[in-house]
């Protein structure tokens, strides 16, 4: 039972650490002040009114950095939400790389928007075109299996 507890225990710890560092970079707010326990959500909201790039390109964005982008527009009820988990088993490093990216992001935001609101640069497939992507039917979409 000591290690579930250890878990739950570095899992609010990571959580926590992670929302300091990004709340500090000054361009993300949080909707809810409640303690947070194993996720947090915050807004892009004043990033997207001050530079036009919204949540969904700094989540794009982080993908080049070689870091799985968080889930962004849940809950739906946050503009601009962006939903992060600071799983138990990421190293300081991984965190702190995490914060540096998204915290990256929103600064190139300012300095050049536009390469945010392309991205990702660097992975093999290229932003899609969300309309297309939302209405599956105007996509052929097919599966190759390996002979």
């Amino acid at each position: 039972m000591r290690g579930l507890e250890t878990v739950a225990e570095t899992a609010v710890l990571n959580t926590n650490y992670l929302l300091t560092k990004i709340l500090s970079s000054g361009y993300f707010d949080m909707p809810y002040t409640k303690r947070r326990k194993h996720e947090f959500v915050i807004s892009a909201k004043r990033l997207v009114e001050k530079t036009g790039v919204r949540g969904i390109d700094i989540a794009k964005r982080i993908l080049d950095f070689g870091i799985h982008s968080p889930t962004i527009y849940f809950p739906q009820i946050v503009e601009e939400a962006m939903m992060i988990e600071a799983p138990e088993t990421e190293s300081l490093e991984d965190l702190d790389a995490l914060a540096a990216a998204i915290i990256s992001a929103a600064s190139e935001a300012e300095s050049n928007p536009e390469i945010v609101k392309s991205a990702p640069h660097k992975t093999s497939v290229r932003r899609i075109d969300e309309v297309k992507a939302s209405h599956p039917k105007t996509i052929k979409l097919r599966w190759d299996t390996p002979r």
